[in-house]
């Protein structure tokens, strides 16, 4: 079996470089993000939060070269990523967006298999080291004994981890994730966090947008917050967020506390910031 740690240190990958300068988005002629700089550290969980509507999932997109910069650029391993062919990027990042969707009747391990496209040849076959892949990408997201399943069968969770499991067998050093959590319950929520914690300690660098400032201050080691398109914090969670932080994000007044656990900033007495 293939371990995560092999699979993404073995010496081919290395490092991954992923920034932006001084990025601008719009969408319907609105300015969605405004002269933007971004640095992603390597090997780390960064989580980005902030509002609905604060440019967060844009910036994603961005990022992965879904949407096309109003100006600025977004580097690669310091070249602009619009202008690498498409398989190049395709083995350098993998993305997992919010509204991922599969035809019905496919099982987990179908679903996995297509992570292995980008390092596909027109003359290419379907190899030993492929299979030891996707057999260490189920074994990474806990599916060995749900491969055969068609997704519609499973929970929210479950399904969760086998899309995830797919951009694993991507073998890509850097994955972005569009709220990886967003309609799970809790434990399904807490089975996904605790999969990309895996990962990065396997030496993947991870990108994610978290709409739960609370879960995001637990599970990154960076933390980007957004509002109205422009970057107001950025930096280790403990270092960063406090309650004006946050009153600023939300428009709400909180006191923070400290997870026995993980030693990471809780929000809790959450309040409407007073009227002006």
């Amino acid at each position: 079996m293939t371990s995560l740690t092999t699979l993404f240190n073995d010496g081919s990958q290395g490092d991954v470089r992923l920034e932006a300068q001084r990025l601008s988005m719009d969408y319907e002629r609105r300015r969605v993000i405004d002269q933007l700089d971004l640095h992603i550290p390597p090997a780390q969980v960064t989580a980005i939060v902030g509002p609905n509507g604060c440019g967060k999932s844009t910036l994603l997109a961005a990022l992965s070269r879904l949407q096309k910069p109003s100006t600025g650029a977004v580097l690669l391993d310091g070249k602009v990523i619009s202008s690498q062919p498409s398989r190049e990027v395709a083995r350098r990042l993998a993305l997992l967006p919010q509204d991922a969707s599969a035809p019905e009747g496919l099982t987990v391990a179908e679903l996995i298999r297509f992570g292995r496209q980008p390092h596909q040849g027109l003359l290419s076959q379907w190899s030993e080291q492929d299979q030891r892949i996707v057999d260490a990408a189920l074994a990474a997201a806990d599916l060995l004994d749900l491969a055969d399943r068609p997704l519609e069968s499973m929970s929210g969770g479950q399904r969760q981890r086998a899309w995830i499991a797919m951009a694993i067998a991507q073998a890509t050093p850097l994955l972005l994730l569009d709220e990886p959590t967003s309609a799970l319950d809790l434990s399904h929520q807490i089975e996904v966090f605790e999969l990309i914690r895996q990962l990065t300690t396997a030496g993947k660098t991870i990108v994610m947008v978290v709409h739960d400032l609370s879960s995001a201050c637990r599970y990154a080691d960076n933390l980007v917050a957004m509002h109205r398109g422009t970057i107001i914090a950025q930096g280790k969670p403990r270092d960063i967020v406090t309650p004006e932080l946050v009153k600023q994000l939300y428009d709400v007044s909180c006191v923070l506390l400290n997870d026995p656990v993980s030693g990471t900033p809780v929000i809790a007495g959450i309040q409407r910031a007073a009227q002006r």
